[in-house]
């Protein structure tokens, strides 16, 4: 066994584990062999992108001597929320030299193009909701979910309303070559209400909706009044009485939040004059909606969402904007004291901090139990965009993520195997993340945004190939359903019991299949799901019920190899062992010794004393 100097993800070398609240003392000890000349080691601490000289110098102290090597100690607090890097110096024959994260996070002695390690500090005050944790999120598309049949009033004439449920989305460019994504299958509010027991079914306690305001796409990412609800989802009245349905159902409602961008057709730009002939930012400068957009030349050119005209930027800052969003009045106010429960920033990385600052504080003015949930697709902790070091998680702006890298790393490992990477991609996110963060992570298998979990796992890659060669590969055939199926109920059942809340991508669960957008958007299968797939989901949810500690459980790695990954999650009296064979033969389990003479909960498969089969 090789000597290691520290390894930040165990507790003898750092105590606490993980991120840190602001006046918490963080105790580090580092092992130096004696085989090395080393001596009088410093703790070097660095604030994020001030890396010419440490913020904080901390000789270590020599705290213990046996015959392997001499140890030393150094304690650190920090009394704000920051983001730090950290590493150690050691002089060896009159030099400098640092110890430094390689591989398998143990420090280095020497090497100087070595990573630092991260140590997140939040705000002691800092704490999440407690009506998601130990919870299951269903994300719907509004559009696809389920149709009531109701009458809808004031719709759009330029509006295409399919009457195939089920059909394929139109993926095709119209006669200009645009993309408008203006077919609509009916999905409505009511229709929501309708699936609720349904939902309550699969454990489902709390729902992300896709955007529900008004809007001239189906997608309705591109928002046209925030204050009001499309007129093919229903109407306001509607979404109060989604709202109080599902609380009587134990169901929360969570919305879409998009302040990055309006739609190009809406009240605020008004670009196709929809809204009136001289009303709006495009066809009036002393609109008062024209500063919050960025013309360049007046008003053909302006600054817009990655090149879509159809997506104006908003300028986020401006107060007008921000008070109209986030004021006592404003629009995130009336939402949430309408009955939703949280909100999911869109593209959170888009949004300033000034601005998300104002989104917090609008939403706990509103519902200090509120929820707010942003869109970031790598590590939140440590973000950077647009030149900018983000500070999400530090106690001042979102509650949690979507949680992209466990949702690779599921898929990556559950499909091609390779354990290692999939356990530092958990420990990366436990290690980074606050744990109020961490226990109400969105952890999501499918979204709107990315391929079926299904497709991924059962059908060829997509690569480069574009909307023609998706339409033609969209159902899968029956052997790649099969080995899809199989491997996303192996998924699943790592997903629902890591750290975090498991969120179901509406239809995911019925068998659903599909590229990316609009293939990942089809309509949900009512009367012809795969039910075999829903019983399971509603077997694992079953179990995360009946063990409501999970909400908050520590999570301890036993094996992660590429055919077999197991842990257990633990509090101080309870703890469960969850072990998951990707392969297509027997292996050996190593159970825990607080396990071995225990009956199993479950086993999907079959168990011969330490050997588990496939599933």
């Amino acid at each position: 066994m090789s000597f290691c100097i520290f390894n930040s993800r165990n507790e003898f070398y750092k105590s606490p584990y993980g991120a840190v609240k602001t006046n918490q003392t963080v105790t580090f000890n580092i092992a130096l062999p004696k085989t090395t000349t080393a001596y009088a080691p410093k703790l070097l601490v660095y604030k994020a992108d001030e890396w010419n000289s440490p913020y904080s110098t901390v000789p270590m102290l020599l705290t213990n001597v046996n015959c392997l090597g001499n140890y030393y100690t150094a304690d650190f607090v920090s009394s704000v929320p920051q983001l730090y890097y950290y590493c150690f110096e050691v002089e060896i024959g009159g030099h400098s030299v640092l110890i430094k994260k390689g591989y398998d996070n143990c420090g280095v002695m020497g090497l100087n193009d070595g990573q630092l390690w991260q140590l997140t500090v939040y705000d002691e005050s800092f704490a999440t909701p407690d009506f998601i944790k130990g919870g299951i999120i269903y994300q719907i598309f509004p559009d696809r979910f389920y149709n009531s049949g109701s009458p809808k009033a004031n719709v759009p004439q330029d509006r295409i309303l399919r009457q195939d449920w089920g059909g394929m989305p139109e993926f095709k460019p119209n006669e200009h070559g645009e993309i408008t994504n203006s077919d609509y299958f009916g999905g409505d509010l009511k229709g929501i209400v309708q699936k609720l027991d349904y939902l309550k079914s699969l454990g489902v306690t709390a729902i992300y909706l896709n955007p529900i305001f008004e809007a001239h796409s189906n997608h309705r990412y591109n928002t046209a009044d925030y204050s009001k609800i499309d007129p093919l989802l229903g109407d306001e009245n509607d979404f109060i009485d989604l709202c109080k349905q599902a609380e009587r159902a134990g169901i929360s409602i969570i919305i879409d939040g998009v302040f990055s961008h309006t739609g190009s057709d809406s009240i605020y730009f008004n670009k196709n004059k929809r809204y009136g002939e001289s009303t709006g930012a495009y066809n009036d400068p002393n609109s008062p909606y024209f500063r919050w957009y960025s013309f360049e030349s007046y008003p053909e050119k302006y600054q817009c969402w990655w090149g879509f005209e159809t997506l104006p930027n908003t300028n986020e800052n401006d107060s007008s904007f921000s008070e109209y969003i986030c004021g006592e009045n404003g629009i995130i106010n009336k939402w949430i004291k309408l009955g939703a429960k949280g909100i999911r920033l869109d593209v959170a990385d888009e949004l300033p901090d000034e601005m998300l600052d104002k989104i917090r504080t609008a939403v706990k003015r509103a519902d200090k139990n509120a929820v707010i949930i942003g869109e970031v697709w790598e590590d939140a902790s440590n973000k950077q965009s647009y030149g900018v070091r983000r500070r999400y998680l530090l106690g001042s702006q979102l509650d949690s993520v979507m949680n992209y890298p466990f949702k690779n790393a599921i898929l990556s490992y559950i499909k091609d195997g390779n354990g290692e990477a999939f356990l530092d991609s958990i420990l990366t996110v436990l290690e980074n993340y606050p744990k109020p963060v961490v226990d109400i992570l969105m952890n999501s298998l499918s979204t709107h945004d990315t391929e079926r979990a299904i497709t991924i796992l059962g059908g060829e890659p997509v690569g480069s190939n574009g909307r023609e060669w998706q339409a033609e590969h969209h159902c899968l055939n029956s052997e790649q359903y099969r080995t899809g199926k199989h491997r996303l109920m192996l998924a699943a059942a790592i997903q629902f019991f890591l750290p975090g809340v498991p969120c179901i991508y509406y239809g995911d669960e019925a068998g659903m299949y599909g590229y990316k957008d609009p293939f990942n958007r089809c309509c949900y299968p009512w009367g012809s799901e795969d039910t075999s797939i829903i019983e399971f989901i509603r077997f694992i949810a079953n179990i995360r019920k009946n063990n409501s500690y999970l909400s908050s459980a520590e999570f301890m790695p036993v094996t992660f190899s590429d055919t077999v990954c197991s842990f257990v999650r633990k509090t101080e009296k309870q703890q469960l062992f969850v072990a998951v064979n990707r392969d297509i033969s027997y292996h050996e389990l190593v159970i825990p010794p607080d396990f071995k003479d225990k009956q199993p909960l479950c086993v999907l498969g079959e168990l011969e004393g330490d050997r588990l089969s496939p599933m």
